[in-house]
């Protein structure tokens, strides 16, 4: 189970990547990267909406918002 969370979670992580690239690349809309810019941002940025240090939720709104923020890109 362990194994599998962190090969997803490093899918993930190279997603995020690969949605930064489709940012830079002059063909993708500006709307697209407007939504690019924001889930690259929140997945890197320090500051979230629900703080990490509460204990279930904390790490809940990085697991749901990030992976949504792909799908909608």
């Amino acid at each position: 189970m362990i194994q599998k969370l962190t090969r997803w979670a490093k899918q993930l992580k190279r997603k995020v990547v690969i949605l930064y690239f489709a940012y830079k690349d002059e063909r993708t809309p500006w709307t697209a990267k407007i939504l690019a810019i924001c889930v690259v941002a929140y997945a890197f940025s320090p500051v979230d909406l629900i703080p990490d240090f509460i204990p279930v939720l904390g790490n809940l709104d990085d697991v749901i918002l990030v992976p949504l923020g792909l799908q909608l890109f």
